[in-house]
């Protein structure tokens, strides 16, 4: 490996951690958002449903964008404007839902230009993104403990973050940008009938993801009473466990093959939406959210890596319009669990994801394709020179 491509592989996996700091620090503060802005129950499941609906869009975006112009540039100039909206839906005045509207709207847009880029350079550094989620809601609950302003939390990490991947964005490699994003294996482009089963996995996990993301503060704090500072954990437990589960998942692909772990990652994410939903207290919930991690971890990069080797030559197109199910799966979670939520009951609404997470396992056999590390260079050729020898899924 020549000292560019080491010198690539650093400052993408940076892109990757700063990504998971940054969402985590919106998603384990809803709670507080929400209660800066007045955003009441009803209204909080569109403010949740508009971010992953942009997201959409700006993924679409990127897919006819990258035919033009190097997914490198795309993902330089997009982090920057997803930080900066992160810092504004902080900083917005008490009662102010357009000032709070605009910024998760921007941050939406930008968020699915920096997913669908980040991925198209490599789906081998989604461990790093979990050690990024990990920071994140670590420094959340820290604020929280500390009683601080949502932009008093946010400010020093963006100081920190916006500068340093703009700087680290001057190595990202595009590997063989010169061959045409449209192409396929043997000249022909993505089918997506042949996509379809990977879209399915990909919105059954994101549904999962989301729930986690979305719901996890504001249900340990209103169903299982906790207090808002606690109220962070979950999350962090959830990157934590997916951090972990994902360099248990990579010996298990190499040892028994994709398929067999995408299914046990079915089983363990629905025993998690199980204990969730039936959970006395908290801390049986944080039990739930471990078991959530361990399971939900292995099932997303192993999705975007199976595009990969589906269609070799037109890895960009395929992960760019497999992403676009990424924002599919939080636009139904959130709503879905909100809805359900408060017309019966959130423990109630935890038993959807669950459901559908196990569908996945109709679905697994999608991946058997090479039998062997789906995060591996070979099987991923458009990204290998930047992903080769990387440890996440």
């Amino acid at each position: 490996m020549t000292e560019l491509l080491r010198r690539g592989r650093a400052s993408l996996a940076f892109a990757f951690f700063a990504q998971g700091a940054a969402f985590a620090l919106l998603v384990t503060r809803i709670p507080a958002i929400q209660d800066r802005y007045g955003i009441s129950d009803a209204l909080l499941p569109v403010f949740l449903a508009a971010v992953p609906v942009l997201a959409g869009v700006g993924s679409v975006t990127t897919e006819q964008l990258v035919k033009r112009v190097r997914p490198s540039r795309l993902l330089r100039w997009s982090q920057p404007v997803v930080l900066l909206a992160l810092l504004a839906a902080g900083a917005g005045g008490q009662g102010q839902l357009a000032a709070v509207a605009v910024a998760l709207g921007v941050f939406g847009l930008s968020v699915g230009m920096l997913d669908a880029s980040m991925n198209m350079l490599g789906v081998s550094f989604h461990a790093v993104y979990s050690l990024g989620g990990i920071v994140g809601a670590s420094l959340a609950w820290a604020g929280a403990h500390w009683q601080l302003a949502l932009w008093v939390s946010y400010l020093p990490v963006v100081a920190v973050l916006l500068p340093a991947t703009l700087v680290g964005s001057r190595w990202y490699v595009d590997g063989d940008a010169a061959a045409p994003v449209a192409q396929g294996s043997g000249g022909g482009g993505v089918v997506f009938k042949l996509l379809l089963p990977l879209c399915l996995v990909m919105t059954f996990a994101y549904i999962g993801d989301s729930t986690v993301s979305n719901w996890s503060a504001k249900y340990l704090k209103d169903v299982l009473g906790s207090s808002e500072q606690l109220a962070t954990v979950p999350y962090n437990v959830y990157m934590v466990t997916t951090l972990v589960g994902r360099a248990l998942g990579d010996f298990g692909v190499r040892r028994f093959g994709a398929a067999a772990v995408v299914r046990l990652g079915a089983l363990v994410a629905a025993a998690g939406f199980a204990v969730v939903a039936v959970a006395p207290g908290a801390w049986v919930g944080m039990l739930g959210f471990t078991l959530l991690g361990l399971g939900l971890c292995v099932l997303v990069p192993g999705t975007f890596a199976a595009a990969g080797r589906l269609f070799p030559g037109a890895s960009d197109a395929a992960v760019a319009r497999l992403n676009i199910f990424n924002y599919v799966g939080f636009l139904v979670g959130s709503p879905l669990v909100g809805a359900v939520g408060d017309a019966w009951s959130y423990r109630g609404a935890m038993l959807l994801p669950m459901v559908l997470v196990l569908v996945t396992l109709v679905y697994a056999r999608s991946f058997a394709t090479s039998g062997g590390r789906y995060g591996g260079g070979h099987e991923w050729p458009r990204t290998a020179d930047v992903g080769r020898g990387s440890n996440g899924l």
